[in-house]
């Protein structure tokens, strides 16, 4: 498959703002080593969290009532583990050594996603071009759902705005059993094949490797281990996926896609009209930052600006970079948004339902 030619930023002149922005941050934020042990700690205890929460599925779950609760509370810790400790592991900003984040990355396969996959697609096409039409596939994922403004009108995308209601829950089935064997196999719209050479083939049986004993420990042990009918253990796994995936989804629909949300183009030659940290402030929000809940359940996604202009620091750390980016947002004249959560997400869907209409076809958020 055909490589294509990756987009090119401006570059930044010397009195650029990011340079004084990092030094910065470098000379004080950073320099607080128990933000470090604070992100370890925190991230070893959801994982700790998380296997005590299916142990008691195990042990409590010939009751229907707790069989459910304790799934849900997996779900729930599998999400936040997601989003907190695997998310810093994959940027290399949990563990000082390279070699323990790959270490912890590889506690990923139990849940049932493949980190190489993850980090080329995260980290390679979303850190590397947000928001940029046909490079983001973190929100380019699927024709039922129109975000982009060169995305195909379909008819059924005016109540999109509706539906996505309904499958937004279903996210981490997505990812888990359609998304990952997508960008493995599939050869329409993959971008993760048209920037990688060769997809390694041990990845591959990890691939399904994963899906399996993912499977097996999470469903099929205790439909065979507990006192329950089958359908009541299934719905307990539906539950655990829909009620992780509502709370995971805030953070995806809170940070990039509102309705005032920009999508740069590339011109004809491939260039960005903006530095590599401009773009980021322009196509990134955050969302409650003041909130201690919202910080420790989402990590990097409520600092959000933070974390894209830092995407190598620790997510503990971002609640003290913001107020450094907020000031220099100030005094540079520079895009900066956040908003809480509520707002966010019905910022969210009025783009969906502004963006399922053809009087937006044209619109492309160009800046």
């Amino acid at each position: 498959m055909e490589k294509l030619k990756r987009p090119v930023y401006l570059k930044a002149g010397n009195d650029d703002f990011f340079k004084k922005m990092r030094l910065e941050v470098n000379e004080t934020i950073l320099k607080k080593s128990s933000l470090y042990v604070l992100n370890v700690v925190k991230s070893l205890g959801l994982l700790v969290a998380f296997f005590l929460f299916y142990a008691c599925i195990l042990i409590f779950g010939n009751q229907t009532f707790l069989l459910f609760l304790f799934y849900i509370l997996s779900g729930a810790t599998m999400i936040v583990l997601f989003i907190n400790a695997f998310h810093d592991a994959a940027h290399g900003a949990l563990f000082k050594k390279p070699k323990h984040n790959q270490w912890f990355l590889y506690v990923l396969e139990l849940f049932g996603s493949n980190h190489w996959l993850w980090m080329r697609r995260h980290i390679g096409l979303h850190h590397a071009y947000p928001n940029v039409p046909d490079w983001d596939i973190d929100i380019k994922q699927s024709n039922i759902i129109r975000i982009f403004p060169n995305s195909p009108l379909f008819d059924y995308h005016k109540y999109q705005h509706i539906y996505m209601w309904f499958i937004y829950p279903f996210y981490s089935l997505n990812w888990i059993y359609i998304r990952d064997f997508k960008d493995f196999f599939g050869k329409k719209d993959n971008y993760v094949k048209k920037v990688v050479d060769q997809i390694p083939r041990k990845e591959v049986y990890r691939l399904f490797a994963a899906k399996i004993i993912n499977l097996v420990y999470l469903l099929f042990v205790p439909m065979l281990y507990l006192n329950q009918p089958w359908y009541n253990v299934l719905l307990a796994w539906l539950s655990l996926h829909m009620f992780g995936s509502a709370i995971g989804v805030v953070a995806l629909v809170s940070t990039h896609v509102d309705e005032d949300a920009n999508f740069p183009n590339t011109d004809e030659e491939g260039n960005l009209s903006a530095t590599w940290a401009m773009h980021q402030m322009i196509v990134t929000k955050d969302f409650s930052t003041e909130s201690k809940l919202a910080n420790f359940l989402y990590g990097g996604f409520t600092h959000h600006v933070a974390h894209h202009l830092f995407p190598g620091v620790g997510h503990t750390y971002y609640p003290y970079i913001t107020p450094i980016i907020r000031r220099y947002a100030k005094e540079y004249n520079l895009p900066y948004t956040s908003y809480p959560f509520y707002h966010a997400v019905r910022s969210h869907f009025r783009m969906l339902k502004n963006k399922g209409v053809k009087e937006n076809i044209l619109m492309t958020g160009e800046i």
